[in-house]
């Protein structure tokens, strides 16, 4: 009591929540503020559900391309406080319009915190672009609203809430608010991958073609995609009319948020960065004892490869909580407005993956994954036994073998992948561990949708033709065991 005290009087006056507040990281504090469900969309109707291959007529328009009432696109993919953020907009019929920009999280369970708001303002409708040269799509649409990221908007993903007030029209804008401090975890959202599957506005993502729809024949496999865009209603090879509430805002909806919001709700001091960050900034990937690769990120540059492999050599571990990573090779080439980084062209696949991740990248397969190791660290706590299994964790895309030769490699799952059909492939998914040269560790869990039973926040949607029931404590305890022990060994 005594030291207590002269502690009291010998320090300034704090209040107790004060006090508390300093103790907590970034994270923790910021999910302590107001959260709200009103970034949700809530009047957009459903479109049929269009086939998968361009039909010969344009009859499913509607129902996938695009929501015309309110759409738009950021000049930026990611941004730093201090800078200027442009969202592109158009209305169609012209409309009054307000845009409220949240922060996704945690925020006791409602998922995002309003930041802020525009509007009302006149709405116009902007032109449809008609397609350039390597049939790209690039809007360079009039300025709608130009803003300053405020100093205290904390680093995450950013959704802008676009709301036609005449017609209920409604749709997403996204974007990354990254910083510069040091964190236990960075986020990578896989949003050049986003962008090769948006379809907007005329099938034309890096798939598509009236010859060669899924562009895999070298004559067809060429083509760019711009950033200049909004993002159509398309997720993941499968078109997204079966639930247009992600409309604009990419996959993060749908495969990861369910990882941010489980990991701001576990106060885990987390970073967000755009897979464009980790192309263009090597050295801030030393910023985090674990850079996490989520989701779908399926297309990477050749200078995303190095950075990562030269952060993983420095020390930083590495966990792929995603699926039919590192697989497409993609140059990034400068808009038609001279601005860096904003067309995507696809040139080819990575053959040596595995050396990064420990396994190799494939596309569609699906499997219950499976305990093989469960008196290793990772299965501590989660009473699984051997065989025991996660009912339909292992999809869309996947990793498996051929693996790193590594002599620390270890498969912790692994099982025959089955098709849309139901019918057994040759391939085999793994879940692998390995330790880099300097003790950190590469996990790699190898399916797209390993996210999806960590968290349901709200708005929260299975995959095409699964259902995922409720949250797997297994899988959480899992996860909690490989970034604990990521952030806790780190070697440097």
């Amino acid at each position: 009591k005594f030291f207590s005290y002269v502690l009291v009087i010998s320090a300034p006056i704090f209040p107790p929540f004060q006090l508390q507040a300093e103790s907590l990281n970034p994270v923790q504090v910021e999910n302590q503020k107001p959260g709200t469900t009103d970034w949700l969309l809530t009047h957009l109707k459903k479109g049929p559900t269009p086939p998968l291959y361009a039909p010969e007529d344009d009859a499913y328009a509607d129902g996938w391309r695009r929501r015309e009432e309110i759409e738009g696109y950021c000049s930026h993919a990611s941004i730093s406080a201090g800078e200027m953020l442009t969202l592109h907009i158009s209305t169609n019929p012209p409309s009054q319009y307000q845009v409220d920009i949240y922060r996704m999280g945690y925020y006791g369970g409602k998922g995002g915190r309003l930041m802020k708001t525009f509007g009302p303002l006149n709405g116009s409708k902007q032109p449809t672009p008609e397609d350039g040269i390597m049939r790209v799509w690039e809007c360079n649409w009039e300025e709608s609203i130009q803003f300053e990221i405020p100093a205290n908007w904390l680093s995450g993903v950013y959704l802008g809430k676009l709301s036609s007030l005449e017609n209920n029209g409604e749709a997403y804008v996204v974007f990354i608010v990254r910083d510069n401090r040091e964190a236990g975890l960075m986020f990578q959202s896989s949003d050049m991958t986003w962008q090769s599957y948006n379809r907007w506005t005329n099938w034309g993502s890096l798939y598509d073609s009236a010859d060669d729809p899924w562009g895999s024949s070298n004559e067809h496999a060429v083509f760019d995609v711009s950033f200049d865009r909004p993002y159509a209603l398309y997720w993941n090879g499968y078109p997204a009319g079966f639930e247009p509430l992600t409309n604009g805002s990419g996959e993060f909806l749908m495969v990861e948020h369910p990882l941010a919001f489980w990991l701001e709700k576990e106060g885990y001091d987390v970073t967000y960065i755009s897979n464009l960050d980790t192309h263009t900034d090597p050295k801030g990937l030393l910023r985090a004892k674990a850079w996490l690769s989520v989701g779908h990120d399926e297309y990477w540059t050749k200078e995303m490869f190095t950075n990562v492999s030269a952060a993983r050599d420095a020390g930083v571990s590495l966990a792929f909580l995603s699926g039919n990573s590192v697989s497409g090779y993609i140059k990034l080439l400068p808009g038609s407005d001279g601005r860096q980084n904003r067309i995507m062209r696809r040139d080819g696949g990575f053959t040596e993956e595995r050396f990064l991740m420990g396994s190799t990248t494939y596309g569609v397969g699906f499997a219950d994954w499976t305990c093989d190791q469960p008196n290793h660290w990772i299965f501590e706590g989660t009473d699984m036994k051997q065989g025991d299994r996660v009912h339909d964790l292992v999809g869309w895309e996947f990793h498996g073998p051929p693996l790193a030769d590594y002599d620390s490699m270890e498969i912790l799952s692994s099982g025959t992948v089955y098709g849309w059909n139901g019918n057994a492939r040759e391939r085999k998914y793994a879940t692998t561990l390995y330790s880099a040269a300097r003790g950190n560790l590469v996990f790699n869990a190898g399916t797209c949708w390993w996210n999806m039973v960590l968290s349901s926040p709200p708005g929260f949607m299975s995959p095409p033709r699964r259902y995922f029931k409720e949250d797997d404590a297994r899988v959480q305890r899992i996860t909690k065991n490989v970034l604990d022990r990521m952030i806790e060994l780190d070697p440097r």
